[in-house]
């Protein structure tokens, strides 16, 4: 029953990431908008009022600059410059002038437009990204006293009995960095903290599918080990260089982590079922709630009064699943510890 309700699963998934080639109409290729952005930058004014960040000759910290002439970063985050006014600026007025056309919202640069909140370019989204980070962060450190503190050792080299921990400190690492940069990115838009959630995100995928697959089929051995990551890691580099190098495709990378996230999510189900894990209750939880979060990616929809979209919900549900992911990985380092234990005696 369980095989047969995980290949169901995987068909519809499947499914999802064909029908997810479908995307919103680009409001950024909207020559009004298009044209407000580069009145905005030129004149510092939008209709009759007047843009204060544009009233300079050119930018606050211009991009021209020799880079030690340029403002810090965090200062470049924390304030508002031309560009990024001209560009919020606009998206309002062009989507209050479709809303009186009776025009539904679409997307600018690959995302809904949002009410800002003082700093803050996405807040809900941002105190989502963050307490999914503090709950990673809980989770792993959870794990770290647990393998090293509170299971028992190998006495002769004092390292743990579970043969995945290493693996785990360093999905930790990626986790913790990828909701890191997930909350700068949701607190105010740029080029570099947009490819860094980005790129951020396309690791941790990566990663995670690495990992999923020498857990499942249980590849102990290193230089296996490094056969199964070497070329899932050289796409993921080539992915990555792409996005940061060659061209930010909305459209691609989101085909691409989809991809990823399915096949991880349904070898977890599978190996659950099939080895009758004791968390695998948890782990088809996980799975139900990714496939969950995989079609509010697909099927997106713009915010609600401005700040909780279909991302929103998604972040949202990560809180819970991260604090199952660490149970499960907590209970599966117990498992495996015991086990190995009982043979050594």
């Amino acid at each position: 029953m369980g095989r047969t309700l995980a290949l169901f699963l995987l068909l519809i998934a499947l499914g999802l990431v064909l029908i997810g080639a479908v995307h919103a109409t680009q409001g950024d290729a909207d020559p009004l908008y298009i044209e407000c952005i580069d009145q905005c930058e030129k004149t510092g004014a939008l209709k009759e009022s007047s843009v204060k960040h544009c009233k300079a000759s050119s930018d606050s910290f211009p991009s021209d600059e020799p880079w030690y002439k340029q403002e810090p970063l965090y200062v470049q985050w924390k304030e508002w410059n031309c560009k990024s006014e001209c560009r919020y600026q606009c998206m309002m007025q062009r989507e209050n002038e479709r809303g009186e056309l009776g025009l539904g919202p679409v997307k600018y640069h690959g995302k809904w437009l949002f009410k800002r909140a003082s700093v803050f370019q996405e807040p809900l989204s941002a105190i989502l990204s963050a307490l999914t980070l503090l709950m990673q962060f809980n989770g792993w450190l959870s794990f770290f006293l647990l393998v090293h503190y509170k299971l028992p050792l190998r006495p002769e080299t004092r390292k743990t009995y579970y043969e995945f921990t290493g693996l785990w400190h360093i999905y930790g690492i990626f986790s913790m960095n990828a909701w890191f940069w997930s909350s700068i990115y949701h607190s105010r838009y740029s080029d570099w903290t947009e490819k860094a959630y980005y790129s951020s995100a396309v690791a941790l995928l990566g990663l995670s599918l690495i990992v999923a697959i020498i857990r499942a089929f249980n590849v102990r051995v290193e230089a296996s080990r490094v056969m199964v990551a070497a070329p899932l890691l050289a796409f993921l580099t080539t992915h990555i260089l792409y996005l940061n190098f060659y061209q930010l495709d909305y459209s691609l990378n989101m085909k691409v982590c989809i991809a990823m996230g399915t096949a991880q999510l349904l070898i977890w189900a599978i190996w659950g079922s099939i080895t009758r894990h004791p968390s695998s209750a948890k782990l088809w939880m996980i799975t139900i709630g990714g496939i969950i979060a995989i079609i509010l990616e697909i099927y997106d929809f713009p915010p609600y009064m401005g700040y909780a979209d279909a991302h929103a919900f998604c972040l949202l549900l990560a809180i819970p699943l991260s604090y199952l992911w660490w149970s499960f990985v907590n209970e599966d380092a117990e498992l495996r510890t015991s086990a190995i234990t009982k043979k050594t005696k």
